[in-house]
């Protein structure tokens, strides 16, 4: 039963309770949840209260309802490696999942990078920048920006990053991949330069990953900005048993 002494809402009680269910498998994606009046009744509150409890839950994605039919779990969004030395786009693969890929810009010298922040690797440095989109099939997932360092990498500007996945086009170009790297994750609210492309309100919620590769030609010598919209896919990681990568 739900804490009708506790401070937290019954409906926000009931919520986290479904929720916990989704995550366990208990719903499992497609499945029809137990009606309004069946919750109703097996928590001891009213309906309204389980229509909030509901409601909020197809807010967060995972509950959908279906006119005539009733409310059933959302299928998750697919997931894409949060770190892999092969590439984003590789991990698209490795996932079986379509995407499509628009190129926003062909790279292009940038030779102290002025647009950007002073913590930035490349602030006052020059460096060869390009944009990228990915698409998945709800619509645009995935927006990346790469800056890339000309004298460990000289000749880029003469490859075609497109749709395909960057650190093979580097191992196939320069016979090199990435020895390691660094990244930060923080949430963001889109502002108008990442909500048009990403076709999201100014203000949602997104999540970006600052990253960083080493080189044996040289440290810190691409850096990446993705910015994801996480309702369309989710960046996740598999951990081994010593907590590592």
């Amino acid at each position: 039963m739900l804490n009708p002494q506790s401070s937290i809402p019954l409906y926000q009680q009931l919520a986290d309770r479904l929720a916990a269910a989704i995550r366990r498998g208990d719903y499992k994606a497609d499945n029809r949840i137990p009606s309004e009046p069946s919750l109703a009744s097996q928590y001891g509150i009213g309906r309204p209260t389980v229509r909030q409890a509901t409601e909020l839950l197809v807010r967060q994605g995972l509950l959908e309802r279906r006119r005539g039919a009733g409310t059933f779990v959302c299928q998750p969004p697919p997931e894409v490696a949060a770190f892999s030395l092969q590439g984003t786009l590789a991990s698209f693969a490795a996932q079986g999942i379509s995407v499509r890929v628009e190129a926003l810009d062909q790279p292009q010298l940038c030779q102290r990078c002025p647009d950007v922040p002073a913590e930035h690797p490349f602030s006052g440095r020059a460096a060869w920048t390009y944009s990228r989109l990915s698409h998945v099939e709800e619509g645009p997932a995935l927006l990346e920006r790469t800056w890339l360092d000309p004298d460990a990498f000289p000749g880029i500007e003469d490859l075609n990053p497109g749709g395909t996945s960057l650190a093979h086009l580097l191992e196939q170009h320069y016979g090199e991949s990435p020895s390691g790297g660094r990244q930060q994750f923080r949430a963001i609210s889109a502002d108008d330069a990442l909500a048009k492309p990403l076709q999201v309100q100014p203000g949602t919620p997104l999540l970006q990953v600052r990253r960083s590769l080493d080189f044996a030609r040289g440290s810190n010598a691409l850096y990446t900005e993705l910015t994801c919209n996480t309702d369309r896919i989710r960046l996740a990681q598999t951990l081994g048993a010593n907590g590592g990568f």
